[in-house]
């Protein structure tokens, strides 16, 4: 009786490591084909070699919010927004932390020193908070949308290089 549970039991763990493997084949042969499954989110991209902080606007139903920071290291990318985007604008701001200009815009948004979400776009400075030029960026009716900051531009207090595209 004992031998037949063990033998039981041992089939029953080789049908549940078949199905396990044929669910996991299929994702393993994307992974090594290089594709990934398509996501519908907001991305920042650094094309430069530097750490970039990334601060983000954009239109709630409770009005207006802007949030930061990303920390976007160089040569890598970052999700600002998950998942499909609700608004149509949206609006970026990003510094290089290590030569210390800026991807900006001339809309004005409140920003704060450390980590925000900041509600209102008005009297930044009477609210603690600081002013910066966002850039906007259109997504149309695309359900995903991606930034690419490039080195075209940060010299000390100049605006840099960046291009919006549904990717």
């Amino acid at each position: 009786m004992r031998g037949q549970r063990a033998l039981g039991q041992a089939t029953a763990k080789a049908r549940i490591v078949r199905r396990i493997g044929a669910a996991v084949l299929p994702l393993a042969a994307l992974w090594l084909a290089g594709a990934t499954p398509a996501q519908a989110d907001f991305r920042v991209c650094n094309a430069t070699q530097n750490l970039v902080g990334v601060a983000i606007g954009y239109r709630a139903e409770a009005g207006w919010i802007t949030e930061g920071w990303w920390h976007v290291k160089g040569s890598s990318c970052a999700t600002l927004i998950e998942g499909p985007l609700a608004s149509r604008y949206y609006y970026l701001y990003a510094e290089d932390a290590e030569r210390g200009g800026r991807w900006e815009g001339p809309i004005t948004m409140c920003v704060a020193e450390n980590e925000f979400k900041i509600s209102g776009v008005s009297d930044c400075f009477a609210r603690g908070f600081q002013r910066a030029g966002f850039r906007e960026y259109d997504t149309g009716e695309q359900a995903n949308w991606m930034v690419q900051l490039t080195d075209d531009a940060p010299a000390a207090n100049a605006s840099g290089g960046a291009t919006g595209t549904n990717p």
